[in-house]
Order: structure tokens, then sequence, then C-alpha cells
């Protein structure tokens, strides 16, 4: 089967002279500053407001299901580079182990989206259809699993951006993005927040395509005042609670 079109164009990688490029070179520096820049101040004010109610939900977390309240993960950035991005665990302890948990379909359906609809390896999960309403549902729904994000890796490391294409395991990368895609991807900084996230989440998918050309349309055509877009339309995705399973 013929794979989805993508909607956006490789002109960036081949300039048309040393002129438009010096001008696109000098564009793209004033942009990242000021992205950079906004950054750290917002991360840095959202972290002092939400440092109490993090380490709450982190305390909370151990009670419901011990062990580490935080998850490492190591994902790809920016030019390629791995990076480890850290989230509140929102699974239980063991949910690495597939084959114990997960059923056969529930895996395929695993490896095309890497998501579930209804995921028994949640906090809190117990029965068929917890999956949307139990406390690792709860915490990714209302994106409050994100947190550390915010102080970790946005403001302090700043190996994340608070908007841009979403942070991609290897494999994901390597299975659903050519080459050249690959590059275009990783020739932003990953983001809390991006496109996708804001305006499709699950009504986007890697089986139709739109997700990788909404990420892939976002790193060609990233500019200061869509990210501001973005940030505004996340408010309001996150309020709705829209697609954050």
């Amino acid at each position: 089967m013929e794979a989805p079109k993508r909607e956006y164009s490789t002109s960036k990688f081949y300039p048309e002279s040393q002129s438009l490029e010096k001008k696109r070179a000098k564009k793209r520096a004033i942009y990242l500053y000021a992205k950079r820049t906004l950054d750290f101040v917002l991360s840095f004010l959202v972290s002092f407001i939400l440092i109490i109610p993090l380490f709450m939900l982190a305390f909370i977390i151990v009670c419901k299901d011990f062990g580490n309240p935080f998850f490492v993960q190591t994902r790809v950035g920016l030019n390629g580079k791995q990076f480890k991005m850290v989230k509140l665990r929102s699974m239980k302890v063991g949910s690495d182990q597939l084959e114990r948990i997960l059923n056969k379909e529930q895996i395929y359906e695993y490896r095309n989206e890497y998501k579930l609809d209804d995921d028994p390896r949640l906090i809190g999960w117990k029965k068929s259809g917890d999956g949307n309403r139990c406390f690792g549902a709860i915490l990714r729904r209302t994106s409050l699993d994100e947190l550390p994000q915010i102080l970790i890796n946005i403001c302090l490391l700043g190996n994340m951006s608070i908007v841009g294409p979403r942070p991609i395991l290897a494999e994901e990368l390597e299975e659903h993005y050519t080459p050249e895609e690959q590059q275009l991807l990783l020739s932003v900084k990953p983001g809390l927040t991006g496109y996708w996230q804001a305006y499709a989440r699950n009504d986007a998918s890697y089986k139709t395509g739109k997700r990788q050309q909404m990420e892939l349309k976002y790193a060609q055509n990233a500019k200061f005042l869509w990210d501001i877009q973005i940030i505004f339309a996340t408010f309001g995705a996150v309020l709705r609670e829209r697609g954050a399973k």
C-alpha cells in the first residue's frame, strides 16, 4: 500500500542563493534566540508556581504504586542527539514488560501507534474501561505527567522547547519517517506541546500519515507567532481534555 503523501516541501534544504541563505540564517538565529528566551522565562515561572503540586503528585504516585515516581526515557532530539526525557510515572512498575501485561491485540496496537486506548499498564487500572478514568489516565489526560519536563528538560537542560514536535523514540523515527523526513523533523527541538498535540492528538495517527504530516509541517514552518498560537491552543485542548491518552 502506498504511503500517504506528506504535505510539505524540502526546499529549505536547497537554498536558491547564498544571499537568500544568509537572510534565512539571520532570521532563524533571531527566532531561536527569542524562542529560547521565551522557553526559559515561561518554564521558570511555571516551575516556581507548580513545584509544590509536582511533589504532591509524586507522593501520591509512591503511595499508589510505590517505586520511583519519575519515569525517564531516552528520546531523539535536535540534530539526532539523544537525551533523557523526564515525566511523572503514570504506569505501574514493570509496565515495560509488554508480553507479560498485554495481549496480542494490545501489543499490535501499541507497536503501531505507541499508545493504547485502554491501557492496563496505567496506575489504578483494574478492569476494562479504567484506561479513561484511573489515576494514571487522569495524569495523562490532563498532561500533569509532563510537569517535570518544564523544570528539567526545558528550563534547566534546554534539550526541549515549549513548542516543537513530540520527543520521539528511535524506533518510531526509523519506522515512520524517511531519512529526508528525519532530517527535517530533527532540525528543531522537540517540544512539550506542538502543532500535532494542540490540534489533533488522537485524531491524527501514524497509520493515516496525518501525525507525520503535521509534525513535519511545523518543523519546516516554525515561527515565533505560530509558537504563541500553539501555546494558547494547547491550553484550550487541555481544558477540554481532548485526546490526551
